[in-house]
């Protein structure tokens, strides 16, 4: 009888390790994806919605197309994890696995800073990339404050990445001369892994005006007076963009699946949580390396080695997130930084660009899985 494989979640971690498993383990086990939602969305296309006027519509891509032989999917809402039986429950039916992925990302959390909700915009949801697109045609100049309002948080390049691009279009709208753009962060540096990465982000906001804080942090803000409230002053928008807090799915949480920090811990070598056959990966995982869809993929891969080995035997090698991202300049130039994690061992991140020929790069990074999990 073959052995079942569940996996949660949909995202980057969870399409490549259903993929490789149903590769690896096509006479050995059965594969079931289950996410809430029923199509995928990179999430660098926010930007696109926001930007370059991009039809979401048009970007989604729906899980009814996964062809990878041996996985099935189900549009399915989790209501429970037993980690102790490994037992799930959702609106639709319930699951006992052999082997539970859990891949469920990180959820948002506009309330946890007073005011966001009343009074400002966010890019991370797609809904959200869409109120602020449209809350900028309206938009005729004056004070931008983008600020990252929590960490961990997921694409640490995308708040620099969208100070850029709206440089870029009040420019066009000939705005710019009326606007200020000051990008406010806890994190010592854009992109703390990658000094090099850093420095060109820097320097390329420092070129065209942009104003940055780093070490700081925005604790509220007050819509009806047009105030960012900071530790130790104060701070005037006409116009707010938060990166909100991110938190672990609370279906994570109930299940004592998190640890005191909030978010599932796993052994760093075999990706394996503290109860047996139960895999974490992604954005809901506290590994010490940045939340990106590129680093759940990585780690999709290793997790995927080490639950076919437990089945077919064999030896897998130590998680290593090794991988590749890439940070939009605004103007067409892109920048690809080159990371290799291995997790309590080192850390190293070198940067190409920024140039347009990345731009091709990252086109052919989304067309590469389009074509491997949806066959598109």
């Amino acid at each position: 009888m073959k052995r079942q494989i569940l996996v949660l979640g949909a995202g980057f971690g969870g399409l490549e390790v259903s993929t490789l498993l149903a590769e690896r383990l096509v006479d050995h086990a059965e594969v079931t994806l289950i996410d809430q939602n029923d199509s995928f969305l990179f999430g660098f296309s926010k930007l696109d919605v926001l930007f370059r006027g991009s039809d979401p519509e048009k970007l989604r891509l729906p899980y009814a197309r996964v062809l990878t032989r041996g996985v099935e999917f189900r549009q399915e809402r989790i209501l429970l994890s037993d980690p102790h039986r490994l037992h799930v429950r959702t609106d639709k039916s319930y699951y006992d696995p052999h082997v539970l992925v859990i891949a469920l990302g990180a959820d948002y959390d506009l309330a946890a800073t007073p005011g966001l909700l009343e009074g400002g915009y966010e890019f991370y949801s797609l809904e959200g990339a869409e109120r602020l697109r449209d809350q900028l045609t309206y938009f005729e100049g004056g004070a931008v404050v983008i600020s990252v309002l929590g960490i961990p948080f997921k694409c640490p390049p995308a708040p620099y990445e969208g100070a850029m691009m709206l440089h870029d279009l009040l420019v066009e709208r000939g705005l710019r001369d009326s606007s200020t753009i000051h990008v406010i962060t806890p994190q010592p540096a854009p992109i703390p892994v990658s000094p090099e990465a850093s420095m060109a982000v820097e320097a390329a906001m420092s070129a065209r005006g942009i104003k940055y804080t780093r070490s700081s942090r925005v604790r509220s803000i007050d819509a009806a007076t047009g105030v960012a409230h900071l530790k130790d002053h104060e701070e005037a928008f006409d116009l707010f963009i938060g990166v909100p807090v991110h938190k672990a799915p609370p279906v994570l949480v109930e299940a004592e699946l998190t640890e005191d920090d909030g978010w599932v811990h796993v052994d760093p070598a075999t990706l394996l949580t503290r109860y047996p056959r139960i895999y974490a990966i992604g954005d809901c995982v506290e590994l010490g390396i940045p939340r990106a869809g590129v680093f759940a993929e990585a780690a999709a891969r290793s997790a995927a080695e080490h639950i076919a080995v437990s089945i077919t035997g064999g030896g897998a090698p130590p998680f290593r997130g090794k991988s590749q991202c890439y940070v939009e300049f605004g103007s067409g130039e892109v920048g690809r930084i080159s990371i290799d994690f291995q997790p309590g061992v080192s850390n190293t991140a070198t940067m190409e660009g920024p140039a347009t020929e990345y731009a091709d790069d990252k086109a052919q990074f989304a067309t590469d899985r389009r074509r491997r999990w949806f066959g598109l």
